[in-house]
């Protein structure tokens, strides 16, 4: 799997960000009224009522997460889905440790 160290940095350089794959990493602690299952990822809404921020931040900041390839996100009619893509989480960490 290659991925593009540079922009995953980019992605984890805004603290919102970094909580909001801390929060997903435990969503039945953090998204436990979401209405749909938890197993379909975390409805961007939830982001919103979480951290209190408006609709068009909280897209931006999950389209930084999904485009450095951190998250997948998932369409169900209207609504947006995302759950932490761990393949990738796992690869940058790997190849982190082995280039600092």
């Amino acid at each position: 799997m290659t991925i593009d160290k540079t922009e995953i940095l980019k992605a984890l350089a805004h603290p919102i960000r970094i909580s909001f794959l801390e929060w997903m990493r435990e969503p039945e602690q953090h998204f436990s009224d979401q209405a749909h299952p938890l197993e379909m990822g975390i409805c961007a809404k939830q982001f919103e009522k979480r951290c209190g921020l408006s609709q068009s931040t909280v897209s931006s900041h999950l389209a930084a997460l999904e485009k450095a390839g951190l998250l997948k996100s998932d369409r169900v009619g209207q609504w947006a889905f995302y759950s932490r893509n761990e393949d990738t989480i796992a690869t940058f960490l790997t190849e982190l440790r082995s280039t600092l």
